[in-house]
Order: C-alpha cells, then sequence, then structure tokens
C-alpha cells in the first residue's frame, strides 16, 4: 500500500564538511522532506569508510563543499514520499549507495549490480539536487553520493534502501552499507570461491577481512 507521510522540514545536527581537508563541523541543518519515490530516515549508526576520507580530500569535482558526507549506515524510515511502497515508517533499514532500480539492462542482468538507471552521483539519484540546508542561511549542502549519513537525519531514494531485521545492531548493520558487502561479494560473486581454493588476500583492512571471512 503506497503512502505518504513527508509533512514538513526537518531540523537537526550534521557534521559538514565546509573546506577539503579541513575539520568537519557541527551544524544545524534543515532537512526537506522526501519527495515521490523517496524516503525519510532517522540515522542510528553510521560508520567512516576511505571513500568518506576520500572525498574529504577533494578540492576539486566531485569533491563538493559544504557536503554531509558518509554512506555506511543503519537506520529507521521517519516518513516516505508518494510512490513508496517497499518500506514504512519504523522499518530499520540499510541505506546503500548503489541503487538498483530494477527496470535498467544492468539491474536485469545476473552479471552487473552497477545500476545505469540511478547512477551515483553528487545528489539525489533522480533530480541531482539536494535535501540538504543550512538551518540558519538556506545555503544548500551537497548530497553524498545519494546517502549523506553524517546526520540525525538523511533523505534517501527508495531505490538506495534496504529494510533488514529490529533485532539486527545497527553498529554492525551498517558496516554491510560498502565495507563488508564489498569484501565478502568479491569473494562470492567475483573471484567464486570454493572450499579447498587457494587464495591471497592484499590488505587486512574491513574489505580485506569480509574477503577473508567470506
Amino acid at each position: 500500500m503506497e503512502q505518504n507521510t513527508a509533512t514538513k522540514p526537518i531540523r537537526c545536527k550534521a557534521a559538514v564538511s565546509k573546506v577539503a581537508g579541513q575539520p568537519l563541523e557541527m551544524e544545524e541543518v534543515e532537512v526537506a522532506p522526501p519527495r515521490a519515490h523517496e524516503v525519510g530516515i532517522r540515522i542510528l549508526c553510521t560508520s567512516l569508510c576511505h571513500t568518506d576520507v576520500t572525498f574529504w580530500r577533494m578540492k576539486d569535482f566531485p569533491g563538493q563543499h559544504p557536503i554531509i558526507l558518509g554512506h555506511e549506515a543503519a537506520g529507521v524510515v521517519e516518513s516516505v514520499g508518494e510512490h513508496v511502497h517497499e518500506v514504512a515508517v519504523g522499518d530499520t533499514v540499510v541505506p546503500v549507495f548503489s541503487a538498483q532500480c530494477g527496470d535498467c539492462p544492468d539491474c536485469l542482468s545476473d552479471r552487473s549490480n552497477i545500476c545505469s538507471g540511478l547512477p551515483a552521483g553528487p545528489g539525489m539519484p533522480r533530480d541531482g539536487t539536494t535535501r540538504f540546508s543550512f538551518a540558519a542561511t538556506g545555503e544548500p549542502i551537497h548530497n553524498f553520493i545519494g546517502v549523506s549519513s553524517f546526520t540525525e537525519y538523511t533523505v534517501v531514494d527508495v531505490s538506495n534502501v534496504v529494510r533488514i531485521g529490529p533485532g539486527v545492531p545497527p553498529e554492525k548493520a551498517c558496516l554491510l552499507s560498502c565495507g563488508v558487502s564489498t569484501g565478502v561479494g568479491a569473494a562470492w560473486k567475483v573471484a567464486a570461491v570454493e572450499p579447498g581454493s587457494s587464495v591471497a588476500v592484499f590488505g587486512l583492512g574491513v574489505v580485506g577481512l569480509a574477503d577473508a571471512w567470506g
């Protein structure tokens, strides 16, 4: 059943990167309500990925400032826009930066998960805009690859959301957004590792450890 619970903007705290390579600053921001096909999420837990650090350092495009970074997170659905039926208010979810429109040739292929219909970019996947602004001035704050989780509240496209069980600890679930799934996916989907296989893992960070576990 479709629902539309989006009402008015939310004001909350967010860690904003204003200048490339400079410390993030806690700011009061305004988060616009979700539009059609979008979901408003209250962030329960978020983690730091090296991709966040890479974009934080970037002075030139695709690096953009001010920006709310973060893409590994777990949260609870607070509101939904029109044409959303995949999740409902109160669901526990994990936002992911790699969308799945379900209709493009890449989504329909069993050999790719890189959606060409809703590619990851600097703004929301359907219109390229942001849902964030500084509460004091109204100045827009850039969205980060469709997620932006270094904030108390965020808005993501429904194609960037995966519903999980409410009993999954959010501090563990947030790691599934990128690092763990990248490593496990490499072992399961790309290298096709089987019992008895001999493998080499170069670097045992989050991705490497997940690769070894997979």
